[in-house]
């Protein structure tokens, strides 16, 4: 699936966080949003999956307008900012339960998420008792397990080890080579050098198409 933004802004009463951003996603390919922290990365990221509405601009999904259609992204899971579930539910139940939403998978593509972010060990341990890189994997986890077309993952190896790190952008590249379109955003560039095939760099609002070697 293909997303096109097209002359997107976005202020906050007087402070212009986005100002005229363009870009063409399409499937089979990893981009990179790199950028320091609060330079409008996770704005954009929310303004896509239609959580934020532009002040100006439209995302288009196909050639199709959901922010003016008032509905989400299609085929679309992401993990932005903290990861966010229930403290009193093991780290399987959460899953469940977002699962049970649109009724599509069972237990099998569940368990199989978990065991791709090597948390299967610790599937029925309380969300409350994850440590932070724990927390990141089930937010993984969860982007994962329903096969959708379109993965987001915001500063996705925040807290987690090396071994999974690597595993994780392994699972990222087949994803990729399998025709899934895929943004990570970070704000340390290492984390996202080796797979991505575009890089947006972003800074003060302005966004800017750069060069993966020049990172």
């Amino acid at each position: 699936m293909r997303i096109d933004v097209v002359n997107v802004s976005k202020k906050f009463k007087n402070h212009t966080v986005l100002e005229n951003v363009n870009m063409e996603l399409n499937p089979g390919k990893i981009y990179g949003f790199i950028g320091k922290n609060g330079s409008g990365k996770s704005v954009l990221l929310k303004i896509i999956c239609g959580f934020y509405v532009p002040t100006s601009g439209e995302v288009l999904f196909d050639g199709k307008n959901v922010i003016k259609e008032r509905d989400f992204a299609p085929s679309t899971r992401a993990l932005i900012e903290k990861p966010s579930f229930l403290p009193h539910l093991s780290g399987y139940r959460n899953l469940k339960l977002l699962a049970s939403i649109q009724d599509k998978i069972g237990d099998e593509k569940i368990l199989d998420a978990l065991k791709r972010v090597r948390l299967y060990d610790e599937r029925n341990q309380k969300f409350s008792e994850y440590s932070l890189g724990m927390k990141q994997k089930l937010g993984i986890a969860q982007v994962l397990m329903e096969d959708v077309d379109i993965l987001i993952l915001d500063e996705p190896f925040n807290g987690i080890e090396k071994e999974t790190t690597d595993a994780l952008r392994e699972e990222l590249v087949r994803l990729k080579e399998m025709g899934k379109t895929i943004i990570l955003a970070t704000h340390i560039k290492e984390d996202i050098q080796t797979i991505v095939d575009v890089v947006y760099e972003f800074d003060a609002g302005v966004v800017k198409e750069v060069s993966r070697e020049g990172l």
